[in-house]
């Protein structure tokens, strides 16, 4: 039975999401599978992989073949540079605590690699989210200084209107006070 370790589609239309599985070359792609041992999401930045090392390990050792994109994967976990390391060790290149060694270096390099792009990509976030703060607080004071001078010409214009009102109110007030009846005045007592 040719074994392949691929990669199996699962999510949704536009944002896919996949399980690293080891399953019959002649199975459907998203059909049975022998054993899951993992997970794929292209969808973040860097992306996200989940994968059982030893269940990958133990499986390339037994004749599995991994597919393009899984065997990029298990590049960049350091799979195959561990069943590489462990073929040295088997043809007695090197001892098994060496290879332990070459091994946990090239973990400890890659690490600082994925941290630095981490905190690459969060600086960038970090800087383009001030921009835009920066870029809206400009657009609030022009749209603050539009209003103001808005109400400025509406104060100005409205300004005549109240002062012609002012000054026909005063006459319309004397007016009506001049018709008011007079009261009748009391009778002297003497």
């Amino acid at each position: 039975m040719p074994v392949k370790i691929r990669l199996a589609r699962h999510g949704k239309k536009g944002y896919a999401f996949y399980h690293i599985v080891v399953a019959d070359s002649r199975a459907p792609r998203d059909g049975k599978f022998i054993e899951k041992i993992g997970t794929y999401n292209p969808n973040t930045n860097p992306a996200t992989i989940d994968l059982q090392f030893e269940k990958a390990l133990s499986w390339l050792q037994n004749g599995a073949q991994p597919t393009d994109t899984c065997r990029a994967i298990l590049s960049y976990k350091g799979v195959l540079y561990k069943k590489h390391l462990l073929g040295g060790v088997k043809k007695g290149a090197f001892s098994a605590e060496e290879a332990d060694d070459r091994f946990n270096k090239w973990m400890l390099a890659k690490d600082g690699i994925i941290s630095t792009k981490v905190n690459k990509l969060a600086d960038a976030d970090a800087a383009e989210k001030a921009a835009r703060l920066a870029a809206e607080a400009k657009v609030k004071e022009e749209r603050e200084k539009a209003i103001a001078a808005k109400k400025a010409a509406e104060e100005a214009a409205a300004a005549p209107q109240e002062e012609e009102a002012v000054k026909e109110a005063p006459a319309e007030g004397g007016e009506s006070a001049e018709q008011t009846p007079e009261e009748p005045e009391a009778p002297a007592e003497a």
